[in-house]
């Protein structure tokens, strides 16, 4: 068993374990970590645990320190600066006439890097780029190529339920989401209405997937036939998520509706 802390560096960024030390470090407070990054500064959303060997990637980077008010305030003048190193880029990239968006930049909290966030379509060369950048500002450059649902996390927005983005909110990493989850769902298969901001399928296809595919393996298929104490029937439809069968007596052409467990008190179906 290890004792760690879980950092994460930004307001829906994946969670990563250091190991506290000595510290006393409470859930919630800020301190300063080793990355493979450089020094950062980061919030603590896990307090001290023990965690397995399994559960951890070794070694375990150690927490070098509790943040102070002058690295809070190192902070604040990082994240205005990089409001300005993007403003120039974006005029540089356009001097270049490179087919790339710049979506957002980031300072490392020591500011031995400065990271450039872009989309493109493609490969994209942008030596040139760099030389300028590391010329004007003169420490390491970095430009990153994301994907557009990277994008919509780091900008944020509304989504069409009308609510701030999952992924810009609480989502620390994104999980595969496919249209098989909202055929299962019976769903639109209209891609306006299961596609978020980004134009990919709705994380939130994934929140309930899991539900509905174990209540599709209890609940029979449609077209399959089950004896009843009415006689023969056919199932027709079916409410998966409130686990309701709409059968169709054969003899009588009607069409009834049973709960999962009325079917199998029937012994319709097995539990």
């Amino acid at each position: 068993m290890y004792d760690v802390v879980g950092v994460r560096f930004k307001k829906a960024g994946k969670i990563y374990y250091f190991d506290p030390g000595d510290w006393d470090i409470d859930e919630g407070s800020h301190v300063i970590v080793e990355t493979t990054r450089g020094v950062e500064y980061g919030k603590v959303a896990i307090g001290k645990r023990q965690v397995d060997a399994h559960d951890v990637v070794l070694p375990l980077k150690k927490v070098l320190r509790i943040a102070t008010e002058e690295d809070r305030i190192q902070v604040t003048q990082n994240k205005k600066d990089a409001q300005e190193a993007l403003t120039l880029c974006t005029d540089k990239v356009n001097e270049h006439n490179l087919e790339m968006k710049l979506v957002d930049v980031e300072y490392t909290f020591d500011r031995n890097k400065i990271i450039f966030y872009f989309t493109a379509d493609g490969r994209v060369d942008f030596r040139e780029l760099v030389k300028d950048l590391a010329a004007i500002f003169r420490t390491r450059i970095e430009l990153r190529q994301i994907g557009v649902r990277d994008e919509a996390k780091l900008l944020g927005g509304v989504g069409p339920c009308g609510r701030l983005l999952c992924c810009s909110t609480f989502l620390g990493d994104f999980e595969p989401v496919s249209i098989k989850m909202a055929k299962d769902q019976n769903l639109s298969l209209n891609p306006a209405k299961i596609s978020g901001v980004c134009g990919r399928l709705m994380c939130c296809l994934k929140y309930e997937n899991d539900y509905y595919e174990t209540a599709k393996q209890e609940l029979p298929d449609i077209g399959e036939k089950v004896s009843l104490h009415h006689g023969k029937a056919r199932v027709v439809g079916l409410n998966i998520l409130e686990k309701l069968v709409q059968v169709e007596l054969e003899e009588e052409q009607r069409i009834l509706e049973y709960t999962l467990d009325e079917l199998i008190e029937e012994g319709a179906i097995s539990s």
